[in-house]
């Protein structure tokens, strides 16, 4: 769980530089579609 969580820092990190400085617009959806499924893995652990 640790380490989901430590991706999601990473990745709201990501989102937010790319949102910011967007260079590829493919990256943005990117980053959200990996933090909906890292933050959905997080709450199925959660749950278990």
């Amino acid at each position: 769980m640790e380490v989901l969580q430590q991706k999601i820092a990473k990745l709201q990190q990501q989102l937010a530089g790319a949102k910011k400085q967007p260079d590829d617009p493919a990256d943005i959806p990117r980053f959200e579609k990996e933090l909906a499924a890292a933050h959905a893995e997080l709450s199925a652990l959660k749950k278990a």
